[in-house]
Order: structure tokens, then sequence, then C-alpha cells
């Protein structure tokens, strides 16, 4: 098998809910759910954090994760893109004689993707000829055929499509519906990404500089694997879905961090 590196961004900041890769969920902080689900997946010959904290860091190490070294702050605000972070840490690991075919990309902000989630996109992304890149995906909740462009008074639809439709009285010339005046159970399915994670070869962010290539294979997750935790509402809403038994997290061996024992 192809040997890969599991990476998990983890800045310091964060606007939308600071400190939230370290705060505290169900007695672990929020990072811990996702280092150890990764080395329990089998899958990564190397499970890696990379902060810019150091802080974060020792939060990472006390769960089994690496911390070779701190992101530089020029690769750490909230608007780097990930490519500029990757390409950085694929290199500068490379230098220090440590390489890999593939990567995956796993956001903290995910709490609820488990070993078996990891194991499954593998398996799926080991499978394809002549992919690039797999990343996960989910069906929309609000159908993109359904939204708008707001210019000045006036308003145009963001997918000016329409449904097929046949020739009847009512419609003799057989024109389609726009997809914004189709029942919802008649558009095609569309699916959005989610943060879950993200599977590549390393080729694709070293020579193509670029974090997913050209070609992609969808892996759809199922259940809450691809809830995000983006703002103060998503995060209570993890703790609701926790509290009422909807949704376990994955269940974490060592003590939480900062506790003797």
């Amino acid at each position: 098998m192809p040997s890969a590196v599991a990476l998990i961004p983890a800045r310091h900041g964060s606007k939308r809910v600071p400190g939230k890769n370290v705060r505290p969920l169900n007695g672990h902080p929020a990072l811990a759910y996702t280092i150890v689900p990764a080395l329990e997946s089998g899958v990564f010959e190397s499970v890696i954090v990379s902060t810019d904290s150091e802080e974060v860091a020792a939060v990472a190490r006390h769960y089994g994760a690496e911390v070779p070294f701190l992101r530089p702050a020029p690769f750490a605000s909230d608007t780097s893109p990930d490519i500029e972070w990757l390409e950085y840490t694929l290199k500068e690991l490379g230098s220090r004689g440590r390489a890999w075919d593939a990567f995956s990309l796993l956001r903290p902000t995910s709490p609820f993707r488990t070993a078996d989630t990891i194991r499954r996109a593998w398996r799926l992304f080991t499978a394809q000829d002549g992919v690039d890149s797999l990343r996960a995906i989910e069906k929309c909740a609000q159908h993109p055929g359904k939204m708008w462009v707001v210019r000045g008074e006036r308003m145009l639809p963001l997918l000016p499509f329409e449904s097929a439709a046949g020739s009847s009285p009512a419609n003799p010339a057989g024109r389609g519906v726009p997809w914004h005046s189709t029942p919802y159970q008649a558009l095609p399915p569309v699916y959005v990404q989610n943060a879950s994670l993200e599977m590549a070869w390393t080729r694709v962010v070293l020579e193509q500089h670029s974090l997913a290539g050209d070609v992609l294979v969808p892996f759809i997750t199922e259940g809450h694997e691809g809830f995000d935790i983006n703002d103060p509402t998503d995060w209570m809403v993890a703790e609701r879905l926790i509290a009422d038994g909807v949704v376990a997290l994955p269940r974490i061996a060592t003590a939480p961090y900062g506790v003797s024992v």
C-alpha cells in the first residue's frame, strides 16, 4: 500500500469560535477527537499537527500526534489558503528526510469523524486509477437551483437551468421549468463539500501546487461524519447531539489534557 501521513491544521487563532481547537468538548480538547481516530485508523505512518501555538502543540503531543515544528506566521492567518501551509509543511518535512506517497487533511472541526470513516475513505481513494484526490461531500440541504444573485433592485437565478419537460396541452412547446420553480424532489441531486477529510497524492501539492488537482473522487459521508463546527451555534448543536445520545464522539482512552493520573 502507498505510504500516507495525516496532516491536522490547528491554528491558535479563530475569530468565530475562540480557541476552538483546544476548547473542551465532553471532557477532551476538540483536537483530540481528530488525532485519536487518525492514529487508530492504521492508515497513516505519521499523524502530524500543523500549528502556530505552543499550547496547541502541547495538547497535540499529549494525545499522540507529532508537532515537529511550528507553522510560520505568514501561513497562519485566518485568510491563509491551505495550499500555502501544506506546501511549506511537506517541503520542510522532506528536507528532514521524511516523505510519503499521499496525505490526508483532517480538520479538528469535525469531531464525529471516526477511524472507520478514515479507513473507508482510504480504501476508496487507493482503489481508484488516475485520480489526484478525494474529498468528503454530502447532499446539499438547500439546493443551489433555488439561490439568487441580487443586483441592485433586481435578482437573477444563480443557476439559470431548466428541468426537462415534454409537450402537453398546457405546455405545447415543451419548454422546461426553471430550477427555481421546480419542486425540490424533482431537482437533480447536488452535493457540497464538508470539512471531514481530504486525501491526495503528495505530488499534487509539490508538482501541481494544488490541493485537489484535476481529477477528484467523491467520498459521501454518512450521518454526522461531516458535521463541521464553524461558529458558536455549531458548537452548541454538537454539545446537544452528544448530550441527547444522537451521536457518539470517538472514544479516547488517554487521560484528559491537564489532568494528572
